[in-house]
């Protein structure tokens, strides 16, 4: 019997970060109050955290792949020093308009069913958090229970892809009950 782990999922743009159109360097970078303690705490509850981002920006030819990866890596650095680890980062860099389709692209669950398999995760206890409805359309497909939809917009516009509904960060603190252990929260 393996033991699957659950995991925290994470959109890139507008939930680790603010989304700025194209961000490919690290000056680019501002990241989003609390996203560190959010991952604590689902780290400390044994969670794994992979970040699942679409970048068209490189079939766009906005920024190369090596761009990507050196600001993955730069990222993945910065969270290390706050003693949080990132187990991997996956991306899409097609846009259908221009290098075709694919099954990568989030709506589609491409990323996190590459992950859930790669790392053995348990999608049933496992968290998707995304600020667009696309993210939530393929946590849903990948089987994903938990669906975080961070939005300023009014929430009733949203489809019902989403298993809650925030318009910022801080609001998820308070309704973690049901989905990890919360005594985790004083991290």
């Amino acid at each position: 019997m393996i033991n699957r782990r659950p995991c925290l999922f994470l959109d890139r743009d507008g939930v680790i970060n603010r989304d700025i159109a194209y961000a490919h360097k690290a000056e680019d970078i501002t990241f989003v109050p609390g996203i560190f303690r959010l991952c604590r705490i689902f780290q400390r509850a044994g969670y794994r955290i992979v970040i699942v981002t679409n970048q068209s920006g490189i079939a766009r030819g906005y920024y190369s792949e090596a761009d990507f990866q050196h600001l993955t890596q730069w990222m993945h650095n910065e969270f290390r020093r706050r003693g949080i680890t990132i187990t991997a980062t996956y991306h899409c860099p097609h846009h259908p308009n221009i290098s075709g389709p694919c099954h990568c692209r989030k709506p589609a669950p491409g990323m996190l069913q590459r992950a859930t398999k790669r790392y053995q995760l348990d999608v049933r206890q496992s968290v998707m958090i995304g600020d667009k409805t696309s993210d939530m359309q393929a946590a849903k497909a990948a089987g994903i229970k938990h669906r975080i939809l961070i939005s300023p917009e009014p929430l009733f516009r949203h489809s019902k892809m989403a298993t809650m509904c925030v318009q910022y960060h801080r609001q998820i603190f308070a309704r973690l009950k049901g989905i990890i252990d919360t005594r985790q929260l004083k991290g």
